[in-house]
């Protein structure tokens, strides 16, 4: 695959290997040398030359990238009077071949089973490292874009195929287009992987067979039976009673969060959870996470790390709105 120029400029000064595989073989990411990380397992073989544009990236530290903090200005931390974590994707880091794959699962069974969508999908299968945060999803055209901060459309794939330079530019060359809702969505949380790569999955057979789907289904319909089946994983408490029952099959286990829980407080911090995560839900979580305890072993030994623990906030609604949450 012709990478971006700019991704071609990056590894010219720091080179990264592909090696080729077939779509929907196991592809990977970026490996990052000998460093030893604590609890994480060593990071995925190089990606394919078959990876999407939007996975291309090149090696530049030898620092696990899961260890790196990834930031816009400097902050001194001498005035801040108190630290607050969210749980699920923060203190709490999911494996995307085990969690990502659960929530594509119970995805299709409930597309399946309420939505009335062929039992053909059961059948398919989810790659979680084919999507990655920062991508654009177009509902209208069933099309997936990474997009710069001009606006320019440097990628773009109608379900598994790439869109060639001429297609994208007849498509998105207005200077004017603007990828907002309802017709566009964002892929900004770890959360969204798994549905947009069953939308993906949707365009094709909207493609390949669509009397396999139910009748009159537009691609913007498809997306919000997607997003309506993710909240009902949500809501019914499936997604989170599987996790609860397993923990360490779901979430990396991290010898080093009580280290920077006590580092905070040494240094006089206040430290506080807020999370949209319910009380059961997240006290089978920070007790795994804290206090390695499960199942009739959970007590509430963890919540000595923390000053206040916010559970149920209703994010982001929690910060832009004068309903008193709390």
């Amino acid at each position: 695959m012709r990478l971006p120029l700019q991704a071609q400029r990056t590894l010219k000064a720091a080179p990264a290997e592909f090696a080729a595989a077939p779509p929907g073989a196991e592809r990977g990411v970026c490996s990052q040398g000998q460093s030893t990380v604590l609890a994480f397992p060593e990071g995925p073989p190089p990606p394919s030359a078959e990876l999407p544009g939007w996975e291309d990236r090149a090696c530049v530290s030898n620092l696990d990238v899961r260890r790196n903090i990834f930031c816009n200005r400097s902050l001194n931390m001498r005035s801040i009077k108190a630290v607050g974590f969210d749980m699920d994707y923060t203190l709490s880091q999911y494996k995307p071949e085990t969690f990502e794959k659960l929530a594509h699962d119970l995805t299709v069974e409930k597309l399946v089973g309420v939505f009335g969508y062929p039992e053909i999908i059961a059948t398919w299968k989810f790659d979680w490292r084919y999507m990655v945060r920062g991508l654009t999803i177009d509902k209208q055209r069933g099309n997936i874009l990474k997009i710069d901060r001009h606006k320019y459309v440097k990628i773009a794939y109608h379900g598994f195929r790439e869109l060639s330079r001429a297609e994208r530019r007849a498509i998105y060359s207005d200077s004017n287009f603007e990828f907002d809702e309802p017709d566009f969505a964002m892929i900004d949380t770890l959360f969204s992987l798994a549905e947009a790569h069953l939308f993906m999955q949707l365009v094709e057979l909207q493609d390949s067979q669509p009397d396999l789907l139910p009748p009159g289904k537009t691609r913007p319909d498809l997306y919000r039976d997607v997003r309506a089946a993710v909240d009902l994983c949500h809501r019914d408490g499936s997604l989170k009673q599987a996790v609860a029952k397993d923990p360490a099959k779901y979430i990396h286990e991290d010898s080093r969060l009580i280290g920077i829980m006590d580092m905070y407080r040494a240094a006089g911090k206040k430290l506080f959870v807020a999370t949209n995560s319910l009380w059961d839900y997240t006290h089978v979580v920070m007790n795994f996470l804290l206090t390695g305890r499960v199942g009739s072993d959970r007590n509430e030994e963890w919540l000595e790390y923390f000053d206040v623990v916010i559970t149920g906030c209703g994010k982001p609604a929690f910060f832009n709105s004068r309903q008193a949450h709390v």
